[in-house]
């Protein structure tokens, strides 16, 4: 019952990671290049989906080493969700940090 229950919340938190995620980028895959004039919208918007490629790498690690944690004990569900929103945010003000870098290099 206890593995069954823990196989429950992995699977439950991988989905909460996966729209939170999916939410965050979609969220900030708009916004960020909204403030830019129109005719730099559009490079905004590649540079956007170039960042968000470049970290998948990063964010798929995180998942990994989140699950292998949980799956170890380290960490319980409440955890594991919390640090799943920081990095959720963090990943993505980072992305925004380079975002503004590469527009104003253009």
């Amino acid at each position: 019952m206890k593995k069954r229950m823990d196989q429950y919340w992995l699977g439950f938190s991988a989905l909460l990671m996966s729209l939170f995620l999916t939410t965050s980028v979609s969220w900030a895959a708009d916004p960020p290049c909204d403030k830019y004039p129109p005719a730099k919208q559009t490079r905004c918007a590649e540079i956007w989906k170039e960042l968000n490629k470049e970290d998948g790498p990063i964010i798929a690690q995180f998942g990994l080493d989140q699950q292998k944690r949980r799956e170890e004990g380290k960490i319980n569900a409440q955890q594991h969700l919390a640090e799943n929103m920081i990095f959720i945010r963090q990943s993505t003000e980072k992305r925004i940090a380079r975002l503004k870098e590469r527009m104003a290099s253009e």
